[in-house]
């Protein structure tokens, strides 16, 4: 079988404009939309949008690998970074590399990605050296020590081999070229850019791990110098990761094929409109929780409720009860239901339906 990096003109892709364009005008009209209803927004919705959208971003594109990071580390790690005054909870060095990655991507996105570049993102995604309890070659193109680099599923001795890479003897050539390609070839729109940048980095697989995430990383970099702005509004790997086994199969199917890649082109476009149409369910989220404050500005809390709340207007996950609020914010069950009865009072909290042992509580929304 050939893979599209064995044929002969690799990397010499091929595509048929004229069946993306129609993919094509719908993304750029909805990114005119979208960055013209947040400049509408005042900075302080901005920067909640944005950390709305990397928070999401991060996570989403681990559960892609099948990697699952906890939500609230990762707000946490993002909103620091952002100078944003929210609830801290202690993060690991894990997630902290991982948003580091991303952040640098987007927030950098005019800085030339380099080799060495890549090596810090590869060591970042890793700061242990370890996937488990397996070792794993860190800030460096992998070395095939362990046999051919394959995608493969199934269990062990029944396999099946989904794509092979190309050998780690041309990995060093192979992403000269591609980085070259990045920096210097101007001639073509960055949005059809990074849909190309993710299938060609992806597909050389030229680190031992975590080849999924820094190809979206990268195509989140020349999105968002598409965009002309470091701020994040929308997620594309949030949008691939409700579209996994559809992701997987089109990337399998165009490297199992020739350097027509139209069909690939086309499915990153439409999914990308995808992605900013779903973008306008967390703008409302954000204006949400906007004009909730905006109702209770004059409402005297303290930062443990003031903090709790925030928690369920970012969508806490569970029912929310007096033991919950007093393990969440470190206090005891006494003074977790004083807060929770004072909140009631005025109007910010109700008893959510059922009582007795089950009883629980939620934003009240006038």
């Amino acid at each position: 079988m050939f893979y599209i990096h064995q044929h002969k003109n690799w990397p010499n892709f091929l595509w048929r404009s004229d069946e993306l364009l129609s993919s094509m005008g719908a993304v750029r009209h909805l990114m005119g939309k979208l960055m013209g209803q947040m400049t509408s927004m005042g900075l302080e919705l901005q920067k909640e949008a944005e950390l709305e959208t990397l928070t999401l971003d991060v996570v989403k594109s681990n559960e892609i690998e099948g990697s699952f990071l906890d939500a609230e580390q990762v707000r946490s790690s993002v909103a620091k970074r952002l100078g944003m005054g929210t609830m801290m909870v202690p993060t690991n060095r894990h997630v902290d590399g991982i948003v580091e990655m991303m952040m640098d991507a987007t927030q950098n996105f005019g800085t030339p990605l380099t080799q060495d570049r890549l090596f810090d993102w590869h060591a970042a995604l890793f700061p242990t050296g370890r996937i488990g309890m397996f070792k794993i070659a860190t800030g460096k193109w992998r070395n095939d020590s362990k046999g051919p680099m394959q995608v493969t599923s199934g269990s062990m001795g029944q396999e099946q081999i989904h794509f092979q890479a190309p050998e780690a003897a041309v990995l060093e050539h192979e992403m000269e070229r591609f980085l070259f390609w990045l920096n210097h070839d101007d001639r073509l729109d960055p949005v059809l850019k990074a849909a190309i940048a993710h299938l060609w980095f992806v597909t050389i697989h030229p680190f031992e791990d975590g080849n999924g995430r820094i190809a979206r990383a990268v195509a989140d970099l020349l999105l968002a110098r598409s965009d002309g702005s470091s701020q994040r509004f929308y997620s594309m790997s949030a949008q691939i990761q409700l579209e996994r086994n559809n992701y997987y199969n089109i990337l399998e199917k165009t490297q199992k094929g020739d350097l027509d890649i139209t069909a690939w082109m086309l499915w990153f476009l439409e999914c990308l409109n995808r992605a900013l149409l779903a973008t306008e369910t967390m703008l409302l989220k954000v204006l949400k929780k906007a004009s909730f404050w905006d109702t209770h500005r004059q409402t005297n809390i303290n930062e443990r409720q003031r903090n709790m709340v925030n928690k369920l207007l970012d969508g806490f996950e569970g029912n929310l009860n007096s033991s919950k609020w007093a393990k969440l914010m470190k206090c005891s069950a006494d003074t977790a239901l004083r807060d929770i009865q004072d909140l009631i009072t005025k109007n910010i909290l109700r008893k959510s339906e059922g009582g007795g042992r089950s009883t629980h509580y939620e934003i009240f929304y006038p």
